[in-house]
């Protein structure tokens, strides 16, 4: 079993151009970047370590309280995109 360092993924996480307008879409909302940065780091710190799965190069961080699932590339920590968590992703 992969061990996941939930504090290093909080620590290291980064973003591109292109994933705020991402999250934006996927989210169907409006929020800055500095927005953005802030919930999705707050996802991060607040989701249980059982809810942090690796599968491939990724990292997938499900919170159900704010009902969205956080990708991640686990060599760079490069959020990649945002989904809303349906019963389709639980």
């Amino acid at each position: 079993m992969i061990k996941i360092k939930k504090e290093e993924i909080v620590k290291k996480h980064c973003y591109t151009k292109l994933v705020y307008e991402r999250i934006n879409k996927k989210l169907k909302t409006n929020l800055s970047n500095d927005e953005s940065e802030t919930l999705i780091k707050k996802i991060l710190e607040e989701t249980t370590l059982e809810n942090y799965f690796k599968k491939g190069k990724n990292f997938y961080i499900s919170n159900k309280q704010h009902a969205i699932r956080v990708t991640i590339n686990s060599n760079t920590f490069r959020v990649i995109t945002v989904d809303r968590i349906t019963n389709k992703l639980r």
